[in-house]
């Protein structure tokens, strides 16, 4: 993990950002305060009704099951579940013990599993036989020593008959959470956060919310570790209903939001668009989004305008998951402020950017570090700063506006996806000499994979659903199969620098170019 200066430790102690308190302490302390409030799962295949009590109840079981045998604080504990309550209990059972919980994107494939396996080593590995495109992988479990499958006696096996009724006091800034994100790496890094870190950010995240905000429906994949606060942490702190769904269906979202009387308070811009372009949707709907949070993916200005106008109260933010809230916009903010900017530093975070416009960033919320302990040494710096790889401008009052990305990474519908992990499965298709991977604008999901590619002589171009099913034997997740397709005419070569590395700058701005005029493209 990184050294954090003792200075920033201090700080962080003295303003109260940082407590003695695990995530498991904090969680018990709050769920006292409300046993009935409710706990829904709006799902075709696995619905929930119930309250927190309930819930609580069945991840004290688990938890007093896996302590049973020999789960306890440092041990990691990996899930791969859709948004079912299974996972609440997973993740409280989880942080009772002091244990390391590891989230798993539930739409992943067998490539990205394979390697979260194999690098986070989990003692306890808690997933489904199936789930749309997702199904288990026993093979990729041989050495985890418990396994358990929701919707099957094994899972149910775990569950002491009595549950475990006191808390596992550990280190609250020892890890709590290790969160995969894909980057500038073939595959995904290993992000980890600590008690204080994470109890810090749950914080911070709800005293920025209005008050009386309703239910809010969460259908961000809690296998996203934001997700994961958002559904399961934030909630219990607010003393709020955990209303969850575990298939993204405009249409049923909009039935529940009437039925239910939910409401939506954003995430990326895609959750809220496809509500508002869906033909079902009525002025009433639009009432319940009073207030909208857009962040986790590029935020068009012409979508918090078009918001604006119907009525709303649209701000933007800015983080990842390596630090999950840099800026954003505060209620009293101007409203050209929320609108057209990212926000200005949250608090306890300091900002800064270098002479290229990079930002950087440190903070109470800030990551330890990767498990990659080379990636850790790359990213943070002595003295605490955080190189985003992402650049930007300060206006004269201190907001931020992202204007370009260093890091080699798109980012579709809040989802990272690794350029040279794309390239490199490109590369494995015999017609494929040379494969540039950027980001292209996406009206729906904020950017889409285009890939850029130069041909070997005598073969023919690949077709997207040649594309399609070389990705799909790979066992790459779907979301990560290139959208866009263009080929580099022989005798040509992309923009280099005298070194010969790609200019991905120069990539990005040609392929809209080429986008907007139909040249030498094939989308969907």
């Amino acid at each position: 993990m990184r050294e954090i200066p003792v200075e920033l430790i201090k700080r962080y102690e003295h303003e109260g950002w940082w407590t003695p308190e695990t995530l498991g302490e904090l969680l018990a302390r709050h769920l006292e305060r409300g046993p009935d409030t409710g706990f829904y799962v709006h799902s075709d295949v696995r619905p929930y009704r119930g309250t927190f009590a309930d819930v609580e109840l069945q991840a004290r079981r688990l938890a007093a099951g896996l302590r049973r045998r020999g789960v306890g604080p440092g041990d990691v504990v990996a899930l791969q579940l859709p948004n079912w309550a299974e996972a609440a209990m997973t993740f409280w059972a989880s942080a009772f013990l002091g244990a390391v919980v590891v989230p798993i994107v539930h739409f992943y494939g067998r490539k990205e599993l394979g390697h979260i396996m194999a690098t986070a080593r989990p003692k306890v590995f808690i997933t489904t036989a199936e789930f749309g495109r997702m199904a288990f992988q026993p093979d990729l479990c041989a050495d985890v020593p418990i396994v358990g499958l929701v919707g099957d006696t094994s899972f149910d096996d775990l569950l002491d008959g009595e549950p475990m009724t006191d808390n596992v006091h550990t280190d609250p800034a020892s890890p709590a959470l290790i969160a995969f994100t894909s980057g500038t790496t073939r595959d995904p890094k290993g992000v980890v956060h600590s008690h204080q870190t994470l109890g810090f950010e749950t914080r911070q995240l709800l005293e920025n919310y209005p008050p009386d905000r309703g239910r809010q429906l969460t259908a961000t994949p809690v296998g996203h570790f934001i997700g994961m606060v958002g559904a399961f942490l934030i909630p219990v702190l607010e003393n709020a209903p955990v209303d969850l769904c575990d298939v993204w269906d405009p249409g049923k979202v909009l039935a529940l939001m009437e039925t239910e009387e939910l409401s939506i308070g954003g995430g990326p811009p895609y959750f809220v668009t496809s509500l508002l372009d869906h033909p079902d949707c009525t002025p009433a709907h639009i009432q319940r989004f009073s207030t909208v949070g857009l962040g986790g993916s590029t935020v068009p200005a012409t979508v918090t305008r078009r918001l604006a106008d119907l009525g709303l109260f649209v701000f933007r933010s800015y983080g990842s998951t390596e630090h999950p809230s840099i800026t954003g916009s505060r209620p009293g903010a101007a409203e050209d402020k929320r609108l057209y900017t990212d926000g200005d530093p949250r608090p306890g975070v300091e900002i800064k950017l270098t002479d290229d416009g990079e930002i950087l960033s440190r903070g109470p919320d800030l990551c330890l570090g990767y498990i990659d302990e080379a990636l850790t040494a790359k990213a943070f710096d002595e003295d605490g700063w955080y190189h985003t790889g992402d650049v930007g401008v300060l206006d004269e009052d201190g907001y931020l506006t992202i204007t370009d990305r260093k890091a080699d990474v798109i980012i579709r519908g809040g989802e990272n996806i690794s350029a040279l992990e794309v390239e490199e499965v490109l590369l494995g298709m015999p017609a494929v000499a040379e494969a540039v991977v950027v980001s292209a604008p996406d009206a729906r999901l904020g950017e889409h994979v285009a890939a850029v590619l130069r041909i070997r002589n005598g073969h023919p171009m690949p077709t997207l659903d040649d594309v399609r099913a070389h990705f799909a034997r790979a066992g790459v997740a779907r979301q990560k199969w290139p959208e866009e397709l263009q080929r580099i005419p022989e005798g040509q070569d992309y923009p280099r620098t005298a070194s010969g590395k790609v200019q991905k700058v120069l990539m990005r701005e040609q392929v809209r170019r080429s986008a907007k005029q139909g040249v030498a493209a094939v989308t969907n």
